[in-house]
């Protein structure tokens, strides 16, 4: 029977697998989008990635009511189809 230690392919192996999928659930969860009812619910940066804006001009459209958005709790979120509606109807303009 072979005892096997740190220096062990195989445990080498279990421990390299074990940090992949560490690093996939981290990913993972990084990106992944709330969801409620069905509705996809997207945060300030997600957004800005989305329609290529800075945080300040997505606070200014906010602010003048430009843009829909919720806030929960302190939390602004903004449901994906009212974001995708809206940037229909700016490009229709």
């Amino acid at each position: 029977m072979e005892i096997l230690d740190k220096r062990s392919t195989e445990i080498n192996s279990f421990f390299t697998g074990l940090d992949e999928l560490l690093d996939t659930i981290g990913r993972a969860l990084k990106n992944r989008t709330p969801h409620l009812n069905g509705e996809k619910f997207l945060s300030n940066r997600d957004v800005c990635r989305m329609l290529q804006i800075s945080s300040r001009t997505l606070q200014d459209w906010r602010d003048t009511g430009k843009i829909p958005f919720i806030q929960i709790k302190g939390k602004i979120l903004y449901k994906q189809s009212d974001i995708l509606k809206w940037l229909e109807q700016m490009l229709a303009k």
